[in-house]
């Protein structure tokens, strides 16, 4: 007959180990599947996203996955010090430096999650750019500066030996089997760290198209789509560091969906 200790190893032994961000053999463990061409499903700021390599079978995979065209064109993440790479910065539209683009960048991934379209540096894969008016462009989404996410993004760049990584939106697909699933240690306080930003997908500014506004001489934006950050406060933050912002047609008509997470 089994002791109460064997039964209660059995017991936990049929239990899913659950890996959660601030824990480092966990994290290696999830970038270590990612290497091997899994799925992560991670904590990202407060909410959660998919990351995976770049390439593009794995993106046409996971665009499947989601319901969407299997040649939709993907996203990219890195952690922070690697941004800078991403973008060729010789394509900027008139009026806009490499450096003051970056005061935008720091500034708005100082404060959380967030997302950045630019021209695209030659070494960016073609399925994950995308072709604007002669210009060839990457979009980039990631959690900001004070994320734990980024010691995960660091590990999986490493493990795939790879310059970037591939990342989309997570919904309840994240919770589908064969998924690695990385999370917050505790949801709540993930969520009450970014108290400005609603449980959407990322905002997304523009910087690669020339952009004007009648009677302001100041560099402008372009506000690709308003998501967890409103675009009053990214109007504030702009005309703080000097820029304007023009709204392009279609950014703000819809409201994204909150991410519910609790299946």
């Amino acid at each position: 007959m089994p002791t109460a200790l064997t039964s209660a190893t059995t017991t936990a032994a049929r239990t899913p180990h659950r890996l959660v961000l601030t824990d480092p053999a966990d994290v290696q463990r999830a970038a270590d599947a990612l290497a091997g061409g899994g799925v992560v499903g991670h904590g990202f700021a407060n909410v959660y996203a998919i990351t995976t390599r770049p390439d593009a079978d794995i993106v046409q995979r996971v665009n499947r996955m989601q319901d969407r065209p299997a040649d939709q064109v993907g996203s990219i993440t890195v952690p922070p010090e690697r941004i800078p790479d991403l973008y060729d910065w010789t394509q900027l539209p008139p009026g806009l430096t490499r450096r003051s683009v970056l005061r935008v960048v720091d500034a708005f991934y100082g404060s959380g999650p967030f997302g950045f379209c630019g021209p695209a540096a030659e070494h960016i894969p073609s399925h994950l750019t995308y072709l604007e008016a002669d210009v060839v462009t990457t979009q980039v989404i990631a959690p900001g500066y004070n994320c734990p996410s980024n010691d995960f993004l660091a590990r999986a760049l490493a493990a795939a030996d790879t310059d970037l990584l591939h990342i989309t939106s997570a919904n309840r697909s994240h919770n589908r089997p064969g998924i690695t699933l990385l999370e917050h240690p505790d949801e709540n306080a993930a969520r009450s760290r970014y108290p400005g930003y609603e449980a959407t997908s990322v905002t997304i500014l523009g910087f690669h198209l020339p952009a004007r506004v009648a009677g302001d001489r100041r560099p402008q934006l372009l506000l690709e789509r308003q998501g967890s950050l409103d675009g009053d406060t990214v109007r504030q933050m702009l005309d703080d560091l000097g820029f304007g912002l023009v709204v392009r047609a279609g950014a703000a008509d819809n409201q994204l969906p909150r991410r519910d997470y609790a299946a």
